[in-house]
């Protein structure tokens, strides 16, 4: 098979254990800077040029888009999808989990635990907002932020409302969330390929931080599901319509609640976590589709 992984960043940990898992399994592996894509929509046959060449007999592609370029990255992958190549993730279930927003509502319309959220658009309503979603302290979030980058504690009803309504005086679409306590600055991930959960970690947040984003400092720790949590994991995956997706839950009183559903979750902290080849589950997911598109 012919993979190309689209990825601004060949260097990274994720791009290369994907390409090292493709050769390994006798595959050719190209890695693909999607910004540097050019798409050509023409009646009968769209096409995609990259670096000056088209690009051709592709069987399969690997999604790595970042959240400041998911609309182009979006429009790569469709392309692909239009061409009748197979992606580990589609482009529309890329886009609808990068909106936090969007991925909250469909969640909680399906009967899945998430943390009480709220979506302001004016200041007048900012004190309100606060008490509906249980009162400072609060957690407001950029809804298209990634690897904790624009999530803040507020722990005084005085403070959530100066940065709620400085990110609204800018026009900056945000959520305010009730902050889990119990959670004590941990959160599980479980990854999800294929419709399995294929390795979690327990992932702390670093000394004085609630957030548990390892790319801020945290550590990760294996840890075992029980088949419930197992199940809400799939579940979550499988509303937001991602083969490949990393689960993120917090522990409550009453079990985990699903905070996030990532589309392009890291492999390094979970692969070392679990010691699980997850980059070659991940490849085996292509290959199963791609006889199955044959």
């Amino acid at each position: 098979m012919k993979i190309v992984i689209l990825s601004r960043s060949p260097e990274a940990y994720s791009t290369k254990r994907l390409v090292e898992a493709g050769k390994v399994r006798g595959h050719e592996v190209l890695v693909v800077d999607h910004l540097k894509c050019v798409l050509v929509i023409e009646q009968g046959r769209p096409h995609i040029y990259y670096k000056d060449e088209e690009v051709k007999d592709v069987n399969a592609v690997i999604p790595r888009i970042g959240a400041s370029v998911t609309f182009y990255g979006a429009a790569v992958v469709r392309q692909f999808e239009m061409m009748k190549i197979f992606s580990a993730v589609e482009s529309q279930a890329l886009v609808r989990s990068r909106d936090k927003l969007r991925c909250l509502q469909i969640l909680a319309k399906s009967g899945i635990a998430i943390p009480k959220s709220a979506f302001v658009s004016t200041p007048k309503h900012v004190e309100h907002v606060i008490n509906l979603v249980g009162g400072a302290p609060v957690v407001i979030k950029l809804l298209e932020g990634t690897q904790g980058i624009g999530v803040i504690l507020a722990e005084t009803k005085n403070s959530a409302k100066s940065v709620v309504e400085a990110f609204l005086d800018v026009e900056v679409d945000i959520l305010v969330q009730e902050f889990i306590k119990e959670a004590g600055g941990q959160d599980v991930r479980a990854f999800v390929v294929d419709g399995q959960v294929v390795g979690a970690m327990r992932r702390t947040g670093a000394k004085g931080d609630f957030r548990s984003n390892l790319h801020r400092g945290g550590t990760a720790e294996v840890v075992k599901l029980s088949t419930v949590e197992k199940n809400l994991a799939i579940r979550a995956a499988k509303l937001m319509g991602l083969g490949v997706a990393g689960v993120d839950m917090l522990p409550t009183a009453k079990g985990l609640v699903v905070n996030e559903v990532n589309s392009s979750p890291g492999l390094e902290g979970i692969e070392k976590a679990t010691g699980v080849d997850i980059a070659g589950k991940i490849i085996e997911y292509v290959e199963r589709n791609e006889v199955i598109s044959e």
